[in-house]
């Protein structure tokens, strides 16, 4: 006996019931066609993940029902498919003397017309970016569901992290798992989820398939590579990552067994992962809010030169502009570097001096200013200036700006607020300078959008960064060594590690005081910031949540 099924491995647009219901439909009559007779689709597939407080609204809620009901129409007659479609469910209990929420996250199997059963999830998560206890309640029930004679046991992502859900689907006799995923991309992600998959597939001795979202929303990624195991917990099958794909898998029963049979994609290095997660969050913010393109500033220096390189592998370099915007510090080399990549790339490129306005603001302020040194004021006077300015051309033309500051950056405060953290999406939000000059020396090796290779002029990356807002200035002026810095990050912003544990460590102490220091005083700053692509597991935004107002220090 054997069963073909088909994980629709789909890009979704949050609260585009109409766009994703269709989506769900072309794919499964695809799937019909190639003689698959289950479909999975992903975790809340017919609005998209996450919704965040639309769950809130009965009319949303309503809605999907309503797509839901669409979905299965339109499939009703392709005889004996059976298609796992996600949706919210549920709504207020009116009967009790206070309005009660019983919403779920709910997937519904549908056959010919019918919904044969709905699932609500039973495991919700609330950590990092989850946030689904304010939205759903626990589900308590268990679903297994038979196509062409396999009985399948549905988990809904958190689920399957968990021992009990699984092993009551097996109790009810499913032979084959399918869990159903919206599992946001950070690094290392993709291979946790592999050895967790497979550990719950050796716990139940069921084959496993693990049918995964794909796309950029708002702040998250979500990376595809959806696959499956073997009951022994072998890897037996893996679609390609950060791209739609309809990925088949053959469940085969021998000597009462059953056996996956799928296509396996090489595995892939870290660069290559974080490169691509960077290109669909940035394609996708760009794409499903409509902006024609981007504008961005392009400084000669090496963050920059990787927003550049990132925005024209996901637009092309038809949709995006530079502009160059010099100052009374600007060396020569940033103006030569800053066209040479330009024109390496292919972008329209401009320049505007902006000292005109630097001393009118000087002159302006002369009169109050009396008797005080030029400070970091007038550093911030510049980035103001360029971000007025690249504001201004974004009101004319319609593009967004994107903001080149990088997690490290984003952490000691080292930007300008309304200054070059004026704009609409972070791109590198979330990565570090050390890892910035990683992924630029990458992306110079290599060429996966085929847009060209070596986009990043070399004295880029060689070169000292420095914000050039005054004479001689470089970024070691005022942060340690960024390997320091960044290593001090991790372990405190990211991993929780006390103070006393990074020093014991062997980092000076000095240095861990100056740099959590900074980390806190500048949350005001991250606050207003814009929004971001999220590529490790906690990334400033809805993973870091500390107030600003604090007197705790360790």
């Amino acid at each position: 006996m054997t069963l073909k099924l088909c994980v629709a491995q789909l890009n979704f647009v949050v609260g585009d019931l109409a766009g994703n219901a269709q989506k769900i439909i072309d794919a499964a009559r695809t799937a019909y066609a190639e003689g698959a007779r289950l479909v999975l689709t992903p975790e809340l597939s017919i609005c998209g993940y996450a919704a965040e407080d639309l769950f809130l609204r009965p009319a949303f809620t309503a809605a999907c029902d309503d797509a839901v009901k669409t979905v299965a129409r339109e499939l009703s007659g392709l005889k004996d498919l059976v298609v796992v479609v996600g949706h919210p469910s549920g709504g207020d209990d009116r009967g009790k003397s206070v309005a009660v929420q019983h919403r779920f996250n709910a997937a519904s199997v549908l056959r010919e017309g019918q919904v044969l059963a709905t699932y609500a999830k039973r495991e919700l998560p609330n950590y990092q970016v989850f946030d689904e206890r304010r939205y759903f309640t626990p589900g308590h029930g268990v679903c297994v569901f038979e196509v062409e004679g396999v009985k399948v046991g549905l988990l809904i992502c958190e689920d399957a992290w968990f021992d009990e859900p699984a092993a009551l689907a097996k109790q009810a006799g499913a032979e084959l798992l399918a869990v159903i995923n919206a599992s946001p991309f950070h690094v290392g992600k993709g291979g946790e989820r592999v050895l967790r998959m497979a550990d719950r597939a050796r716990a139940t001795g069921l084959p496993l398939v693990y049918a995964h979202i794909v796309g950029g929303q708002d702040e998250v990624v979500f990376d595809g590579n959806s696959f499956c195991v073997d009951a022994d917990g072998t890897l037996s099958g893996h679609a390609p990552a950060f791209k739609e794909n309809l990925f088949y898998v053959q469940a085969v029963s021998a000597q009462a067994a059953i056996k996956l049979e799928a296509s396996l994609v090489p595995e892939r290095s870290l660069h290559a992962d974080l490169w691509d997660a960077l290109v669909l969050g940035l394609r996708d913010y760009v794409g499903k809010n409509r902006f024609p393109g981007v504008l961005l500033g392009l400084s000669g220096g090496i963050d920059s030169a990787l927003v550049l390189a990132i925005a024209v592998d996901a637009l092309g370099k038809e949709r995006v502009r530079t502009v160059m915007m010099p100052s009374p510090y600007t060396a020569d080399i940033s103006w030569i570097d800053a066209r040479d990549m330009a024109s390496r790339v292919g972008v329209q490129y401009d320049e505007i001096s902006i000292l005109p306005e630097f001393e009118a603001f000087k002159a302006s302020l002369a009169p109050h200013f009396v008797g005080r040194a030029e400070d970091t004021t007038e550093e911030n006077i510049q980035a103001r200036i360029r971000g007025t300015l690249l504001m201004a051309m974004s009101n004319k033309f319609g593009s967004i700006v994107v903001t080149t500051g990088n997690k490290s950056e984003m952490a000691t405060g080292y930007c300008t607020l309304y200054g070059d953290m004026a704009g609409g999406f972070a791109v590198i939000k979330d990565v570090a300078k050390t890892l910035v000059f990683a992924l630029a020396r990458w992306r110079n090796a290599n060429d996966p959008y085929g847009t060209g290779s070596n986009p990043i002029p070399e004295r880029i990356i060689t070169r000292p960064p420095s914000a050039e807002l005054r004479a001689d200035q470089t970024d070691q002026d005022s942060l340690p060594p960024y390997e320091v810095l960044d290593a001090i990050l991790e372990r405190y912003m990211e991993n929780d590690q006390s103070l006393e544990a990074i020093i014991a460590a062997g980092f000076e102490r000095a240095d861990v005081e100056r740099v959590t220091r900074l980390i806190k005083i500048n949350e005001y700053k991250r606050r207003q910031s814009p929004v971001g692509i999220r590529v490790t597991h906690r990334s400033f935004g809805k993973d870091w949540r500390y107030p600003i107002t604090s007197s705790f220090r360790a």
